[in-house]
């Protein structure tokens, strides 16, 4: 049996270091979320060890959103390698049914849906129910790493993005923020539009698709 998400988290938090990890729990109450979660009181973390910090950031965050935050933190306290092997641990961990679930009631007492506000997005592309795909599979790994994001927009301007679409995602203060704005769309998309998306990551960022395909 394979590893589970858990495994892959309470792998990585076991290489750092003591005062590591104790970073690690400090910007972990006070890292900025995203909109529908709840950081993690600092009173449930401060005698926290792996095994329980773990268990409180897939039941604050569920699975994907965990590892996502686990990585831009990582990241955050120079432990870039660590979040590299995580991420290459994961590989084609995501992406089945359920694994992109609204906030848990751990983080914000109620169920959020993840369509509210969503704008009708272009003709050709609506909803199928699509899973497994590409960027599915890859999702927290292609927000971290797809560097600039603008050329990828500008492919997608007009076919799968609108002109709304398009200038909101722009606006974005990172990378990382623009991808997670572009990957808000995504529950609406079919597979021509994440197609689409794919072949555009593939003409600008060949050499990270090629690096994630052989994983």
């Amino acid at each position: 049996m394979g590893k589970t998400v858990r495994d892959h988290l309470v792998d990585a938090l076991e290489e750092l270091a003591q005062d590591e990890f104790k970073r690690f729990k400090s910007k972990l109450n006070v890292f900025p979320v995203k909109e529908g979660y709840s950081n993690i009181p600092r009173g449930r973390l401060e005698k926290a060890d792996v095994l329980d910090v773990c268990d409180k950031l897939i039941s604050f965050y569920r699975e994907e959103y965990a590892v996502e935050l686990t990585v831009e933190i990582l990241i955050d306290i120079n432990q870039r390698d660590v979040a590299d092997r995580l991420l290459k641990a994961i590989g084609t961990g995501f992406g089945g049914k359920g694994q992109q679930p609204g906030p848990s009631n751990g983080a914000t007492g109620k169920e959020v849906s993840s369509s509210k506000g969503q704008k009708p997005v272009p003709p050709g592309c609506a909803k199928q129910g699509e899973e497994g795909h590409f960027v599915d599979r890859y999702r927290v790994q292609l927000i971290q790493r797809t560097t600039p994001v603008e050329p990828i927009l500008d492919l997608l301007h007009g076919t799968v993005l609108d002109d709304e679409q398009y200038q909101n995602i722009r606006g974005g203060s990172t990378s990382q923020d623009k991808m997670r704005k572009l990957y808000l769309l995504m529950p609406s998309w079919n597979k021509e539009c994440k197609d689409q998306f794919y072949e555009a990551l593939k003409a600008k960022n060949k050499f990270l698709i090629q690096d994630l395909e052989r994983s």
